[in-house]
């Protein structure tokens, strides 16, 4: 056998032995023992093995197999092929995902004698770099890979092979010893200790840890939870954004997790007096540089207000009635409209990906929130790249139905992860604004900066997303109102998309009336 086989199977033997379940592969010549041992496995019904010709959106399809917490694997060839996998890196660490970069590489003799496909990969995704020894032997092997499932986030291994590429036999290494890779270490537990915040803290979620985040949503206190954290006031970043009224401003903040997404939720922490993060080994979260105490540990309450938490579903309640009111009397459909209408829709037990910019912003202003449907969204460097990829290795993993919402940009940026050999019951919906509808809301979307602001900011494409999904032989829809898009969502059954037709011409202006119909509703 040799020597680039046998260090290949060795590799995937260890990764199965370790639990990885899922394989993405991008096809190519320095990397063809790893092909040949993925492929062997497979056929073996060790694991599966997807296919894709884009290095970048088989990044994210990885990145949403490993979202589970389980360890996902993508493996690509040797030079630009493996700066295509740092996007879905950066991600996988921004958000503590468990990413595995399998990267083969030439030889380091062949660097810096313009041998093709030859660049200097250590590093090169930004995060340290294992790199497996041209070569090593079967312990050191093992034991690297194990190295690899043992990180937190994600890992870089960075295999050099020198030919021959390709196998003579089809032996397969026997299992190696002892049980899979174990690391005490890694075990959390949420210390308790008594906290003088006050009775009117306000809790703020964003992705954390589960364990943590349900302790945190059952604290007592009002809770305001960015979509992918579960449960949450409905509305509640909306009331952030609005401004809120004297009697629901907080004494205090508690923070638990990463929370970027509203402005509101920043002004808040701004204006608060006491400001307490709670993130792991010493890494709060602390974005606008607010927090005055933090800790590793979740805080409970030494005391509770009763009126304070049912303040603020009094406060829920009203404001949901009138948003309620203002959208129904607002023409079909909006980003607001398909966002609330999605996640009222989809069964119980259902998976949604949001994508970035407006999908994600929409489902916190106007969405349901629902204990029943698990939310996902890649907000550790909320890029829009990737997302088609991310949500259909999130619906291969999830056993059940599957959604995705996310807007015309986000869809045509990953188009090509629509090749997929293993295609989901996932339905993806594209809010088909023609352009950047989120440049409408910020600051370069105010009227006095009409002029050149389609072209660089609006950038209207008029791709015909009929015709792209045919030549992608995914089925397509485009629904007309809500009754059809409602019924569209009734059959997640393949992979479709679901396009929803939209204007932006108005979009700044439904949210500046948004936001005054939650403070007429706190003038009364």
């Amino acid at each position: 056998m040799n020597g680039a086989t046998e260090q290949a199977r060795l590799i995937v033997d260890e990764l199965v032995r370790n639990g990885v379940r899922h394989a993405v592969l991008c096809p190519g010549s320095r990397n063809a023992p790893l092909s040949f041992a993925l492929h062997q496995a497979e056929q073996k019904g060790l694991l599966t093995v997807h296919v894709r010709i884009d290095e970048r959106s088989a990044g994210f399809l990885a990145l949403g197999l490993a979202k589970t917490g389980t360890p996902a694997v993508v493996t690509c060839t040797s030079g630009t092929a493996v700066v295509n996998l740092h996007p879905a890196v950066v991600e996988a660490q921004l958000t503590g995902v468990p990413l595995i970069a399998l990267t083969a590489d030439r030889p380091v003799d062949l660097y810096r004698t313009g041998a093709s496909q030859t660049i200097n990969q250590y590093d090169v995704l930004g995060i340290p770099t294992l790199h497996m020894p041209e070569g090593a032997d079967e312990p050191t092997t093992r034991a690297l890979v194990c190295r690899a499932i043992a990180t937190d986030g994600p890992s870089h291994v960075n295999v050099p092979f020198r030919p021959p590429l390709t196998p003579s036999d089809e032996a397969w290494p026997s299992s190696g010893r002892g049980g899979p890779w174990t690391d005490t270490d890694r075990a959390f537990t949420v210390e308790t200790r008594p906290s003088d915040l006050p009775a009117r803290t306000l809790v703020l979620l964003g992705d954390d840890r589960p364990e943590r985040v349900l302790k945190a949503s059952a604290l007592g206190w009002p809770v305001i939870a960015e979509p992918t954290a579960p449960g949450g006031l409905r509305h509640g970043s909306l009331l952030l954004n609005a401004g809120l009224p004297e009697h629901l401003r907080p004494d205090a903040v508690l923070v638990v997790g990463r929370v970027t997404l509203s402005r509101g939720q920043q002004t808040l922490l701004k204006d608060t007096e006491v400001v307490h993060a709670v993130g792991d080994q010493a890494a709060w979260p602390d974005v606008p540089f607010t927090a005055t105490r933090a800790s590793t540990w979740l805080p409970e309450p030494a005391t509770l207000d009763g009126e304070w938490p049912q303040a603020w579903q009094s406060a829920v309640k009203s404001v949901s009635a009138a948003v309620d009111d203002l959208l129904d009397a607002e023409p079909w459909p909006t980003g607001l409209h398909v966002a609330r209408d999605l996640t009222q829709a989809v069964p119980a037990g259902s998976l949604l990906f949001v994508g970035s910019s407006n999908p994600i912003r929409d489902v916190d202003f106007a969405g349901e929130r629902r204990p029943d449907v698990t939310v996902h969204a890649n907000r550790g460097a909320a890029g829009i790249d990737g997302s088609v990829s991310t949500a259909i290795g999130l619906a291969l993993d999830h056993g059940g139905p599957a959604y995705a919402l996310m807007g015309d940009l986000t869809f045509l940026h990953d188009s090509n992860g629509l090749m997929a050999d293993h295609r989901p019951d996932l339905t993806i919906v594209v809010l088909n604004d023609d352009g950047g509808g989120i440049f409408s809301l910020l600051e370069q979307g105010a009227p006095k900066y009409d002029r050149g602001f389609e072209r660089i900011f609006g950038t209207p494409h008029g791709t015909d997303l009929t015709a792209l999904c045919a030549g992608y032989r995914i089925r397509h829809s485009v629904v007309n109102d809500e009754e059809e898009f409602r019924s569209a969502l009734a059959s997640p059954e393949g992979l479709q998309v679901v396009e929803v037709q939209a204007k932006r011409s108005h979009l700044r202006s439904l949210h500046d009336r948004l936001k005054s119909t939650v403070s007429i509703v706190f003038s009364r």
